[in-house]
């Protein structure tokens, strides 16, 4: 394993995406992501082949990664939350061609300008769809900025291996952050890409990349077939960790910095004698739904920690069938939630019978 070295966690995530092969970058400045685009530029031009271009808006720059996504090559744009939403289109285009890429978002809160502080209100917007149309993107949720190195990894990965864009939904806090990270991440995995608009040299009949079908019989298929892909995905890529789940009677369910204020909370309960745990998602789409049904029949209350109004409180309800109470602790607007406000909703679900 290579040495650590201490990084910010913006510039981390756009180091990893330049050693995992991906040498052209598009976008445009927003905090709390700002980092990312400064940090390409400095880096992709001394890259033999690679391109920064920060482009004359976000929906400028979503359409450039379109286009390069359509020749086999990695591609990757950042943005934070309404920099996102007007990337909405584009990602659905690029969804509806079945070509893989790589979209940041390190989220601010919301909803409008809000602030530039810290938020997990763009839960809905990425596992819902993230644009007009039946689609998922493959969401990836990291904690740490270590993490957020080994995700972009993974996220281009499984972005190839599923032809279909992923995105890394970070925020205000671990963008900014810094943190020791090894950047030794392997090998770049190739994947058949005998689909890319690379020219045909006569050797050929051309590939078109194409999310218009003027039949509705044939954009059913295709929609049907993308289903039968994305099922295959729920299967085999569902990423979670536990945390002192062995004989946990509540459970905790949260994702990024929220988990890691959460198990701060989980250790002081321990140490009061009460058994609690966590079940972090590290996918949000695919979300852990077998794990949470399983831990439902153990448990006694689920408690989902968001910096959100409550947004992926609603997935966990329909994971485990509504067959527990679930809580909800949360900040809102750029607050993050204390150790003390995990601990208040811990002493709350510790009330509750273990029998509905």
């Amino acid at each position: 394993m290579s040495d650590k070295v201490l990084m910010k966690g913006n510039e981390a995530l756009a180091e990893a995406a330049i050693m995992a092969g991906c040498h052209h970058y598009f976008g445009y400045p927003i905090t709390p992501q700002t980092e990312v685009a400064a940090y390409m530029s400095k880096r992709l031009p001394k890259i033999d082949g690679g391109v920064f271009l920060q482009a004359e808006s976000e929906i400028a720059a979503i359409n450039m990664v379109m286009g390069v996504a359509a020749t086999g090559k990695r591609v990757m744009t950042s943005s934070s939350s309404p920099g996102i939403s007007l990337k909405s289109e584009g990602i659905s285009y690029i969804a509806g061609c079945d070509l893989p890429a790589l979209i940041v978002n390190v989220q601010r809160g919301g909803p409008g300008l809000g602030g530039i502080q810290p938020s997990q209100s763009d839960y809905f917007q990425a596992t819902k769809g993230g644009g007009h149309g039946d689609f998922h993107l493959l969401v990836l949720a990291p904690n740490s900025v270590q993490e957020m190195v080994d995700l972009v990894f993974k996220g281009f990965d499984l972005a190839e291996k599923y032809r279909m864009p992923a995105m890394l939904l970070s925020d205000g806090t671990m963008g900014q952050m810094m943190e020791p990270v090894s950047l030794d991440m392997g090998e770049v995995k190739e994947y058949d890409k005998s689909w890319a608009v690379t020219g045909t040299k006569g050797e050929r009949k051309p590939n078109i990349v194409n999310s218009l079908f003027l039949k509705p019989e044939e954009l059913e298929v295709f929609n049907f077939n993308r289903f039968e892909r994305y099922k295959q995905i729920e299967e085999n890529e569902v990423m979670y960790e536990e945390y002192r789940m062995e004989d946990a009677e509540i459970c905790i369910v949260a994702f990024g910095v929220a988990s890691r204020v959460s198990q701060n909370a989980i250790d002081k309960a321990r140490q009061e004698g009460i058994k609690v745990g966590m079940i972090r998602p590290i996918t949000l789409w695919p979300f852990p739904k077998k794990v949470l049904n399983e831990a439902a029949d153990k448990v006694k209350a689920f408690i989902s920690v968001e910096l959100s109004m409550g947004q992926m409180i609603e997935d966990i309800q329909l994971a485990t069938q509504c067959k527990k109470d679930v809580l909800l602790c949360n900040r809102v607007g750029g607050m993050i939630p204390t150790t003390e406000d995990v601990l208040n909703k811990i002493y709350e679900a510790n009330k509750i019978g273990g029998v509905k």
